[in-house]
């Protein structure tokens, strides 16, 4: 007899949709790779059993309500909600639900929150001395209202606690949570099976960063958006800081000044970080020499791409392309 793992995952009004059916669909297809012997059994619980309508304006079903959930968990899956106001999203925590994840975690064998459902996880104590992650535009929120908790606003998802609790990133980064559970349970043939079946180019990995550089923090000024758009149209150029104030007809310390209150990041950083970027894509899915990454990545040569690398990535593009290089 095929062995049950039960996987519950709240749902309650303006949940975000995603991030309940996108695990779901995860574990469902990991039923289908296996013919069965995955034994994952998705439910959704809600305030009470019934239809919750979910941010996108979708109504999702509730199987069972949050009381009438019952022993023998294996995961309990709890996504977010945000309120958008003026000054951006801020993640809202129900107290309500924050006591029954509390209540429900200690009969589960593992917890993992998707996306802005680390705040309840936060508020239920759960996260207490541990690291974890969120989506990056609510970070700043979780570390100021729970400075117990180490807020890392980079990585895709972080495994804690021996891997009984996990926190993932924002919005998509929930397949990559839900497929990394599954490659601990079933290993990684099973996990690489259900990501082709979702047609994902690669499974990543929880150390990868969950945003772009050009999103990481958008500008007010037109300008400069504009000249982040060009940068990364031109990364083989000249983007030295004094060639980019003469394009944007600024003194160079006033550009750089300039620069860094709009993006947070010196002009030499960004473009570095850039560069890399695109090396990252090369090195995932090409593959050309180390010599020729580097120089169509605008780094010139391979011993510059090896440093940048050290220096962003903790790791070697050698290193990076064995772990992360996509099957042709």
């Amino acid at each position: 007899m095929v062995p049950v793992r039960r996987i519950v995952i709240a749902v309650f009004p303006e949940v975000d949709l995603l991030d309940v059916t996108g695990p779901a669909e995860v574990f469902a297809l990991a039923n289908r790779v296996t013919s069965g012997q995955a034994g994952y059994e998705v439910q959704l619980a809600g305030p009470a059993a019934g239809p919750v309508r979910t941010f996108a304006g979708v109504r999702v079903l509730a199987d069972v309500a949050f009381a009438d959930i019952g022993p023998g968990l294996d995961t309990l899956l709890v996504p977010g909600a945000v309120d958008m106001t003026d000054a951006g999203p801020v993640a809202l925590v129900d107290p309500a639900v924050v006591a029954w994840v509390l209540e429900t975690a200690s009969r589960s064998r593992r917890v993992a929150s998707v996306c802005v459902g680390a705040h309840l996880l936060a508020a239920a104590g759960l996260l207490d001395g541990k690291t974890a992650t969120t989506h990056w535009s609510t970070a700043a929120q979780l570390a100021a209202e729970h400075p117990e908790v180490t807020v890392d606003p980079d990585p895709i998802f972080v495994r804690a606690d021996h891997g009984r609790l996990w926190t993932g990133a924002g919005i998509s980064a929930c397949l990559d949570l839900a497929l990394a559970l599954v490659a601990e349970d079933l290993g990684e043939q099973t996990a690489l099976a259900v990501a082709r079946q979702l047609v994902v180019y690669l499974k990543r990995q929880g150390g990868q960063s969950q945003f772009s550089v050009p999103l990481s923090m958008p500008a007010a000024r037109r300008d400069i958006d504009a000249l982040r758009e060009w940068i990364g149209d031109h990364l083989d150029r000249d983007l030295a800081a004094p060639a980019l104030a003469a394009r944007m007809c600024l003194s160079e310390r006033h550009f750089a000044r300039v620069f860094r209150q709009e993006t947070g990041m010196t002009p030499a950083a960004y473009v570095e970080a850039a560069r890399v970027e695109l090396a990252r894509r090369l090195l995932e899915t090409t593959d050309e020499p180390l010599d020729r990454v580097a120089a169509n990545a605008g780094l010139g040569s391979a011993e510059t791409l090896h440093r940048a690398f050290r220096r962003r990535l903790a790791t070697t593009p050698a290193a990076y392309r064995r772990r992360f290089r996509t099957a042709a």
